[in-house]
């Protein structure tokens, strides 16, 4: 095969450190699954388990060993959905027409760079959308940016998750904000003046600071959710606390979507629905640890409005698993390919070249799936 690419790399591995720097906070916010020496076909499952929580016992002295109490491991698994490329087509024409310009490697460049940076906001835009749509619980104001005038949102995001048993080790949690909302915790006083921040990074630099045990980040592809349609469902039957699975009825056959804020009377916690339905009676599934007070039947349920979902998460909540994409044993026609990997953001992409008949083409591709493994893990700042 020939080395086409040698002259290329330096221009290839600067895009893609362009790429590193764009604004993303859900993908170094993840744990990334990233090996740039394999690939990975579309469809392909990754497995992992998890242990539900533990019953404790009374201990009474005895000489016979207890036997122990059973207990259940759950499997879960993340599947490779997507497999995507940007395709860069180049007649000898265009190479000597940019060539007699402003020169061939500046512009092929530059694409790589824009490929790079529509491949990586894909992947920022799923991430978002596996994190709000399989949140545990929500807090705010639906359709209000927050911190407006104060930063209480952050402690009340954080006791969510706490209480729902998340270990705060030091930069495993996140809190990823639109730019609408790090506007708003910019603007702070509090968090500016320098004798009561403790710094003057925001204030010199703009760099958002680590605030109640979270790092804030910044994401330009934080998720709007459209509420569900359905209005008159009430619970049909009692539920006990820490249920995740609510029969309702008596709606109106609208829909229950994934992502939906509600609340049930009598109730604050604002839960938030991971599987939904659409029928005038279903069941619908909550984030997990589930209800926090016990419900009862005939109770009504209302969908909260229309929201942008900023998250707060723990890093072992939300996976990102990525590879280059598959080739046939033994190659395809490619005259050459480079696996790059950025650094900073943990993105793996190839880059590939083929030549035709007076005409080449580049290729910047990826795959990847992601898993929202632990719900208890994650919560929604509403905007």
């Amino acid at each position: 095969m020939a080395n086409v690419l040698t002259n290329l790399a330096a221009d290839i591995y600067v895009a893609a450190d362009v790429v590193g720097r764009e604004l993303v906070g859900f993908i170094p916010a993840s744990t990334i699954n990233a090996n740039g020496s394999e690939r990975v076909a579309k469809g392909d499952t990754v497995r992992a388990s998890f242990t539900r929580a533990a019953t404790a016992v009374d201990v009474t002295e005895s000489m016979t060993i207890p036997q122990g109490t059973d207990q259940t491991v759950d499997n879960k698994t993340l599947s490779i959905t997507k497999s995507r490329a940007v395709q860069i087509p180049y007649t000898g024409e265009d190479v000597r027409h940019l060539n007699n310009g402003i020169g061939f490697e500046t512009v092929y460049g530059d694409q790589i760079a824009q490929a790079m940076r529509t491949l990586c906001n894909e992947v920022e835009y799923d991430l978002a959308v596996e994190a709000y749509t399989n949140a545990s619980r929500a807090h705010g104001t639906a359709g209000t940016t927050p911190f407006g005038t104060n930063n209480h949102a952050i402690a009340e995001m954080r006791k969510i998750l706490v209480d729902n048993g998340m270990p705060s080790e030091q930069d495993q949690v996140s809190l990823i904000l639109s730019s609408a909302a790090g506007a708003n915790l910019r603007k702070l006083a509090a968090l500016q003046e320098v004798n009561k921040s403790g710094n003057d990074t925001l204030l010199r630099q703009g760099i958002l600071l680590d605030l109640f045990g979270m790092g804030v980040r910044e994401s330009a592809q934080v998720a709007s959710h459209t509420k569900g349609t359905a209005t008159g469902l009430d619970a049909n039957g009692g539920e006990a606390a820490g249920e995740t699975t609510i029969a309702l009825d008596g709606g109106d056959g609208g829909s229950l979507l994934s992502g939906d804020v509600v609340t049930f009377a009598g109730d604050s916690n604002k839960y938030v629905v991971n599987t939904g339905f659409t029928a005038a009676a279903g069941n619908a599934v909550i984030g997990t640890p589930g209800l926090q007070e016990a419900l009862a039947t005939g109770v009504e349920m209302t969908i909260g409005d229309s929201f942008s979902a900023n998250i707060a998460m723990h890093r072992r909540a939300l996976e990102l698993a990525i590879r280059a994409p598959a080739v046939p044993e033994g190659g395809d026609a490619a005259d050459d390919s480079m696996i790059v990997q950025d650094q900073r953001s943990g993105l793996v992409f190839e880059v590939r070249v083929y030549r035709g008949y007076r005409k080449s083409m580049i290729e910047v591709g990826v795959a990847w799936g992601v898993k929202a493994w632990k719900p208890d893990f994650i919560a929604t700042l509403l905007g």
